[in-house]
């Protein structure tokens, strides 16, 4: 993008292959700032507090739709949880573990490790809570990926034992009355590392029906989008191929919006339907009290 920029003209036409590829995924007008919210901070629960868990910000979330982790930190802190971001933690791994990068992606992992542990001595942490769940599928195996490192192997299971969904959490927790309940028809994609790397499949559906939404489920739920961690950079044909095969079924629910618990779903699907995709997390937001999401504007 800042090559394109220097040019006077953008770059996309110039780009074969899978860099061609990721330029299409990039929101149009370019990467965003993070925002503010995501800052290394705590963010107080609202009332009585009841829980008080750790954030992972991400790394590509935070350029590609911070409106995420906006929407995740108020939806938490209305529910009376105080969110901590911690200082010094930020990539999960996966990206760099998918491209078989092992030491940048364990260096990642311990990172994030001793930030969350860090904060969970400063004063005890009842979940690291993810947002993203490719990011949240590797950070549950931290355990496993770093079984053999005799400094990290017990406080990486640690980690990943203390690791949830937001839907995960959120559910166990009781989601709050909807202030108006929106007369949306909503479809839900069920990203592969939610519905098969971490086995949750009826906690985001319970949620978005409790908040008051005509939640529908398209056919062929179990196959992937083509987002696929890099998949769809590395091999964009067949990524292609198994989008646009993705959103015919989604289009067949004739949906107002299609909902993900997975940024890189999100990004994928935006390319391949006019529907609105918003995460998960942001209509949950917004039936409870938050802003209507953007991508409804």
């Amino acid at each position: 993008a800042l090559v394109g920029a220097s040019l006077g003209r953008p770059l996309a036409p110039f780009v074969k292959g899978p860099w061609r590829a990721m330029l299409e995924l990039a929101p149009k007008g370019g990467p965003r700032p993070p925002s503010p919210m995501e800052r290394p901070q705590v963010h107080a629960a609202e009332g009585e507090r009841r829980a008080r868990v750790a954030l992972l910000a991400g790394c590509a979330q935070q350029v590609l739709a911070p409106e995420i982790n906006e929407a995740t930190i108020r939806l938490l802190t209305r529910h009376g949880v105080e969110v901590v971001i911690a200082r010094e933690a930020g990539c999960c791994g996966a990206l760099t573990h998918h491209m078989g990068k092992e030491r940048p992606a364990h260096a990642s992992a311990k990172a994030n490790i001793d930030a969350w542990l860090k904060e969970d001595q400063r004063e005890p942490l009842d979940a690291v809570i993810i947002n993203a769940s490719g990011c949240g599928t590797t950070v549950k195996d931290y355990g496993f990926m770093l079984r053999e490192d005799r400094a990290y192997a017990e406080k990486a299971a640690r980690v990943s034992a203390m690791t949830r969904d937001v839907t995960e959490f959120l559910l166990g927790l009781g989601l709050a009355s909807p202030q108006a309940a929106p007369t949306l028809a909503v479809t839900y994609h069920s990203a592969c590392s939610m519905q098969h790397g971490q086995k949750l499949k009826t906690q985001p559906v319970e949620l978005l029906r409790a908040a008051g939404f005509k939640v529908k489920e398209p056919g062929e739920a179990h196959l992937c989008c083509g987002s696929a961690g890099i998949y769809n950079i590395t091999q964009p044909e067949i990524s292609g191929q198994l989008k646009a095969r993705k959103a015919r079924q989604l289009e067949r629910t004739r949906p107002d919006v299609i909902a993900s618990g997975n940024i890189g779903c999100i990004t994928q699907l935006r390319t391949g339907t006019t529907v609105p995709v918003c995460h998960t997390v942001e209509l949950l937001d917004w039936a409870t009290g938050g802003p209507r999401p953007a991508a409804l504007a």
